[in-house]
């Protein structure tokens, strides 16, 4: 293996950076050529620290691993920070040092992240510089390889009888990615090639755990035998441990957690076992105080955002096609939040104009489907975690059948309730938002207390898609 483990977080993250940047600029012979780690769009903490991670440690093979945010139209710097928090406070927790402090501020912040982080609007931007030939025009497309985390299937196909594995980002038109590696733990999308590896898809509460065990798997991130990790690795162990605490609330959320998570939370206390400051958390106490630290920079964070920055900040999207319909693709776009829908009306003003930022959005994005999901604890519930569900059909036809069936199939199995406030909200402000948030009338929707918290977007979605494709003729 080549020598990269005595690099900390921070140094292979500039050194990725610039091979990057190299890369683009042509600087690499073939042979050099680096594999880009790029998470799911929805860019959150999970993915974006297993493709930190899982970066780190593939450089220790014989190719450059560059971890790639998904974010495109968000450059790293100080608007990175404003919409990720969590991320950045995971990261500073992990890195801030004495022989490297920086501080957790926008002025700190800021250029460490656009030095140490790329996303796809900064991949975009690097290629306004560097791909147009002497005569101004764009060079030819670009073929680079990927690992995906925390995904399986690119959103843009190459083509329908191409080859498996291969397309494109949105914000990347003229990238083609080979992917040659995946680790998820969400439906199998049958886009992988056989010769795809790692390949490791299977269930589990947190991504972070599946990385976290193939590398130790693949004998990349060896487990140490008397407490001799090294700092570095100390560093990348705290830095996993914040999606998989944030993902399975702090290992307390029984439906969620799986052995793949037990077996990665394990590895990763021995790992920080060595650890001789505060910030290990290998004890109870220890391991709250961290969870507690993420979860309240990332529930704060939305605070500061718009409505559509809200919509926008655990987005994920999906095309379909439904047999009654096969010339119409249905577009589908799930939101989750970790607010209740109280709170975005107040901060929309009235449940009329967030239901007008609502359509805003999916007409933006060009959606048929909206789905809003937030996941949070309820005061008026002693604290107890919770869930929501507002589904939203943009126009008549297929969408609205589509959720009519929904509803018909997965009230029991979603054990969908009358919604009722579960913040406090008074009697006048719960009416109004049931009034206007669930109506026969264009857009229709419907909204629901979603009885089973068990069932995450990652469950939720797959019943969505479903309930388009089905080939329930009667629905027209």
């Amino acid at each position: 293996m080549a020598g990269h483990a005595a690099q900390s977080l921070l140094q292979m993250l500039r050194a990725a950076r610039q091979t990057h940047l190299r890369f683009i600029q042509g600087t690499l012979s073939h042979a050099e050529s680096p594999i880009y780690v790029i998470g799911n769009s929805s860019a959150d903490l999970d993915s974006m620290v297993c493709a930190v991670v899982y970066s780190y440690f593939a450089n220790r093979t014989s190719r450059r691993h560059i971890p790639l945010i998904n974010l495109h139209t968000v450059p790293s710097g100080a608007e990175l920070r404003r919409l990720r928090p969590e991320f950045v406070k995971a990261l500073w927790i992990s890195t801030n040092t004495a022989d490297q402090p920086w501080e957790e501020t926008p002025e700190s912040a800021g250029p460490l992240l656009r030095d140490h982080i790329l996303t796809v609007a900064d991949f975009a931007k690097d290629l306004e510089y560097q791909d147009r030939g002497p005569d101004g025009q764009p060079r030819q497309n670009r073929t680079v390889d990927a690992v995906l985390v925390d995904w399986n299937a690119l959103p843009i196909r190459s083509s329908a009888d191409g080859p498996y594995g291969t397309g494109r980002l949105d914000g990347l038109p003229s990238v083609e990615f080979s992917v040659v590696g995946c680790i998820d733990h969400h439906v199998d999308e049958g886009f992988l090639g056989p010769e795809c590896y790692p390949q490791v898809i299977e269930k589990a509460g947190s991504c972070s755990s599946l990385v976290t065990n193939t590398l130790n798997d693949m004998g990349l991130w060896r487990t140490p035998s008397t407490s001799d990790s090294s700092k570095e690795e100390r560093q990348l162990a705290l830095l996993a441990m914040a999606p998989l605490l944030i993902d399975t609330v702090n290992m307390t959320a029984k439906d969620k957690v799986t052995s793949a998570d037990t077996c990665a939370r394990d590895f990763l206390q021995q790992t920080l076992a060595s650890a001789d400051d505060s910030k290990d958390p290998t004890n109870p106490s220890a391991m709250d105080k961290y969870y507690a630290q993420i979860q309240e920079t990332k529930q704060n964070s939305l605070d500061l955002l718009t409505v559509d920055e809200v919509l926008d900040r655990d987005y994920k999207q999906w095309t379909e096609t439904s047999p009654l319909r096969p010339d119409q693709p249905v577009n589908i776009g799930f939101c989750s939040m970790v607010k209740p829908i109280p709170w975005i009306v107040r901060k929309a003003g009235t449940a009329e104009t967030f239901l007008d930022s609502l359509r805003g959005f999916a007409e933006q994005r060009d959606l048929d489907i909206v789905v809003v999901m937030s996941a949070f604890t309820a005061s008026v519930r002693e604290g107890a975690f919770v869930r929501e569900l507002l589904v939203c059909a943009r126009d008549e036809g297929v969408a609205v059948h589509a959720l009519r069936d929904l509803e018909a199939r997965s009230r029991s199995q979603l054990q969908l309730q009358e919604w009722e406030a579960l913040d406090g909200a008074g009697a006048d402000e719960t009416q109004s938002i049931r009034d206007v948030l669930s109506g026969d009338q264009t857009p229709w929707r419907r909204i629901w207390v979603q009885g089973d918290v068990a069932k995450s977007r990652k469950q939720v979605a797959p019943l969505v898609r479903e309930a388009v494709t089905s080939p329930a003729g009667d629905r027209l």
